[in-house]
């Protein structure tokens, strides 16, 4: 069923102000937007090694600027966590006390709970000893307050409310896959009624797909019902992404197979196949991802005739910081 860490990841990289005008509104007004935001993953992941804290969900590190006219940059740390863990506040605790001591900044600390346990809220981590007394209190968002809210958060402007709105019909849903279909493909179609763009629907179809995952069959259903409805709208924006596009080079190499009438023929159609259908899936993260920047690194991309070094790069595409990083993964396996 959905995997949870890299939808959430991604959506915060994107939306990472509509995330806070959303879940966090008076942290949303304290930002100067006009100066952006700056991700720090790799300096977080610095800090806090993976592995030393135990498991962790999606951490995030954002430089921002406050609107307070006196150009100071403040550090925004997010941890998603969609499971109960009792250390959960203390893991909080650390990050802060970390990023307080590295960078002499001001930290916040917020919390995105996406379990499924109503009653679980922490919002503070605290001990005292012998006098010694410490609490450091974080302001949290419950994914569950939203459940009744769906009209609300379906007819939103606010593009996280899409993320927000999967995440909850996939916990819904994890055991009823026509349930499942049916809202996926409602959300979807949503995206189009909205008058966004090619990109934005784009996007957010990448992060609804990633978590309302289906079945294969429920899946080619799916397709083929999007590619109706994008006929009828005529608005080919999301039947050529990532998935679909694998889909549909993997099936290309099946036909030229078959026209070949060979074995041997078969398979080369289908290696072929394939490699056209990752390469289209590659181009289609990098550019929702990366914009103009993902032009440079594609070029080298598509010199790769390997689909097992395609395939790696593919998966990278969706976390990687820049896209000159997915240079590494083709050096090493050279």
């Amino acid at each position: 069923m959905a995997e949870f860490d890299s939808p959430w990841k991604e959506s915060l990289d994107v939306y990472f102000e509509s995330f806070l005008q959303l879940c966090f509104p008076a942290v949303h007004r304290e930002i100067d937007w006009t100066h952006g935001y700056q991700p720090l993953d790799k300096e977080l992941q610095k800090l806090c090694p993976q592995g030393e804290l135990g498991r962790r969900g999606v951490d995030k590190l954002m430089r921002v600027w406050r609107n307070s006219g006196d150009e100071e940059w403040i550090l925004v740390h997010i941890e998603v966590q969609s499971q109960k863990r009792s250390d959960f506040p203390k893991r909080i605790f650390v990050y802060h006390y970390r990023l307080l001591d590295r960078y002499n900044r001001k930290v916040v600390s917020l919390a995105v709970l996406g379990d499924d346990q109503l009653n679980w809220r922490p919002s503070r981590y605290h001990y005292e000893l012998c006098g010694c007394e410490l609490t450091l209190r974080f302001p949290i968002v419950k994914l569950l307050d939203y459940a009744s809210r769906t009209d609300e958060l379906e007819g939103s402007a606010n593009p996280f409310a899409t993320m927000v709105l999967a995440h909850l019909k996939s916990q819904e849903t994890k055991d009823e896959p026509t349930n499942r279909y049916t809202w996926k493909f409602r959300l979807v179609k949503g995206l189009y009624e909205k008058g966004w763009s090619k990109e934005r629907v784009r996007s957010l179809f990448r992060i609804v797909d990633w978590v309302l995952d289906l079945p294969p069959e429920l899946e080619q259903q799916l397709a083929e019902q999007l590619s109706r409805f994008e006929e009828e709208k005529q608005m080919p924006y999301v039947t050529s992404i990532e998935r679909l596009a694998l889909e549909k080079g993997r099936e290309k190499g099946r036909e030229e197979g078959r026209e070949q009438g060979r074995e041997q023929g078969r398979e080369q159609g289908r290696e072929e196949g394939r490699e056209e259908g990752l390469l289209e899936g590659i181009q289609s993260v990098l550019e929702i991802r990366f914009g103009l920047e993902a032009a440079a690194i594609m070029a080298q991309v598509r010199r790769l005739s390997c689909a097992a070094t395609l395939e790696k790069v593919l998966q990278a595409a969706k976390t990687i910081d820049r896209p000159e990083d997915l240079a590494a993964i083709w050096e090493n396996d050279a």
